[in-house]
């Protein structure tokens, strides 16, 4: 969470910053940091995902690891892993804007008016089924290319950039181009650029450059290299809509309760229900993945009831102290402490 996205909310309260719990989500130490981390990891052609993530696994020394969107075994590029706690938050790239530089082969020489043709043909929604060798189960489904850009052709060779909905295979889409041509295509090299807000410009780091980077931590007690290459969690929940809870509503989060009204004091402007959204502590911290179950202007003018709904949990129970009772002994307070 950015000091620009903190700016840029609404504000219908304020409380005490207990600095004795917790910590600003970017003053997080090391071992804490990979226990809360993102990592954009520069995939090479050849290893399976998951290989890389058990590769990972062994040379961090850490016993959680997830990757956001397979890459099949030939492509390379963007690959970020969540570590630890981090991994609870992957979902949300999930479902982010994936970019792919690409070189496919068509099997007659394509005129700059077929390309031209074809861009056009399959930009937008799209018909898809996955290809045979696919992680997925194999039906047809729609898809959304919001761009195609031819950057360069030679002879049959034509390398393109492709903007799409995350779950598009860009093997399938060249084949279908082909098919559409006549004589045929297949792609012959792919690589990653984008997933989501994070771009391949935005600082990749490949695996011997990490371990090197941990080796130097390990045994001299440098971290400023492997720093430089581990992003907080809460730098892949900026696409989506933000809440900042009271300090005391923390815990109670973690530990299953529902995000009422009382414990919000902050939230993004044009929040409407059904709205996915990331919850903060005060200092910026991920507490947890939530669905908004009131409009920004029906939080803003209640007092009391539950205004999100708690999807997935990111924070350990107990960063924060307990400071709720159970429901039998005492209700949550209206927002003038009654």
């Amino acid at each position: 969470m950015s000091l620009k996205q903190l700016q840029n909310l609404k504000i219908l309260d304020q409380d005490i910053i207990d600095e004795e719990q917790g910590c600003r989500y970017d003053k997080r130490n090391t071992s804490d940091l990979l226990d809360n981390g993102i990592i954009l990891l520069d995939k090479p052609p050849g290893p399976t995902s998951h290989e890389v993530v058990a590769w990972t696994k062994r040379m961090l020394d850490l016993p959680k690891i997830g990757h956001s969107g397979t890459l099949d075994p030939q492509v390379s590029g963007v690959l970020p892993l969540g570590l630890g706690n981090a991994t609870k938050a992957l979902g949300v790239l999930l479902f982010g804007t994936k970019e792919y530089v690409g070189i496919g082969r068509f099997h007659a020489v394509p005129s700059l008016e077929v390309l031209e043709y074809l861009k056009k043909t399959f930009t937008g929604p799209i018909y898809q089924k996955p290809p045979q060798r696919s992680s997925v189960l194999r039906r047809t489904r729609i898809r959304t290319i919001k761009e195609i850009e031819i950057l360069e052709r030679k002879d049959s060779l034509v390398l393109m950039r492709t903007v799409c909905e995350s779950g598009t295979y860009i093997r399938k889409l060249i084949y279908d181009m082909g098919e559409i041509m006549g004589p045929g295509a297949s792609m012959i090299e792919l690589r990653r650029t984008r997933v989501a807000q994070f771009e391949e410009k935005a600082g990749l780091v490949t695996m011997h450059t990490l371990a090197d980077a941990y080796a130097v931590w390990k045994e001299s007690g440098d971290d400023s290299k492997l720093r430089r290459y581990v992003y907080p969690v809460e730098h892949a929940l900026g696409e989506i809509k933000s809440v900042v809870i009271r300090d005391s509503a923390v815990d109670a989060l973690c530990h299953g309760a529902q995000l009422a009204i009382p414990g919000v004091l902050q939230i993004s402007h044009d929040m409407k229900k059904g709205d996915f959204v990331a919850v903060y502590t005060q200092k910026g911290e991920a507490v947890a993945l939530a669905t908004a179950t009131m409009d920004a202007d029906a939080i803003s003018d209640g007092t009391r009831g539950h205004a999100f709904e708690t999807n997935r949990i990111i924070m350990e129970p107990g960063t924060y102290k307990k400071s709720w009772r159970t429901r039998s002994v005492d209700r949550a307070p209206d927002r003038d402490g009654r």
